[in-house]
């Protein structure tokens, strides 16, 4: 390996270090309490170090945020056969979905953060380019259920309304996991998070 290609990789792993201290920090402190010093010091590094990558402590949690989003991306398109039927691409989806909770639980935890926080924190632009990402997501879903509506399968409805509306229904669900030990009996979310899908096809079924 060259010199040129050392530094190059020396660079992605201090770039990845930072937005991995980040994240705990992150979810460990809350948003207000989180400072590019903090960050710094936990990982070892100058906060010149840290402003070399990121112009401010929004740019760098922006990072945050669409890593995740293109994780779930990348994980619904992985899951979503293209000649499978609307309803089964639906469902793909939402099983695709309710794993990433589970073994992206960071990211998971990061994307809900900020669309949960009161305070808007980024830029127009930054706002922009997440909304941009998170809607990439919510685009395969409206195109499965434009599917079914164009095969006759499901009523004319607006699409991407009913995208957005399983969406909420998905994370309200999942939300739902943090009271197995109390209303829930232990793994009750998954079968009621799968009935949201049945009782979501129902619905659009002609």
């Amino acid at each position: 390996m060259g010199s040129k290609e050392r530094r190059e990789r020396e660079r992605e792993q201090r770039k990845s270090n930072i937005l991995d201290t980040a994240r705990e920090l992150l979810l460990e402190k809350g948003l207000n309490a989180t400072s590019i010093n903090q960050i710094a010091k936990r990982a070892e590094l100058s906060v010149g170090a840290i402003y070399f990558y990121y112009k401010d402590k929004e740019e760098l949690f922006a990072a945050l945020q669409l890593e995740g989003l293109e994780l779930l991306h990348e994980a619904i398109r992985k899951a979503v056969a293209k000649k499978a039927a609307p309803d089964k691409k639906i469902r793909a989806i939402a099983m695709a979905y309710l794993q990433f909770s589970e073994e992206h639980k960071n990211y998971f935890d990061i994307i809900n953060y900020f669309l949960t926080s009161p305070e808007t924190i980024f830029s127009p632009e930054l706002k922009s380019e997440i909304d941009e990402h998170g809607d990439a997501s919510i685009a395969m879903m409206t195109l499965a259920v434009q599917e079914g509506i164009d095969a006759g399968l499901f009523k004319s409805v607006d699409p991407k309304r009913q995208a957005i509306i399983l969406w909420a229904a998905f994370n309200g669900m999942i939300q739902l996991k943090k009271l197995q030990k109390t209303i829930l009996a232990k793994n009750e979310y998954i079968s009621l998070y799968g009935e949201i899908v049945d009782r979501f096809l129902d619905g659009l079924r002609v």
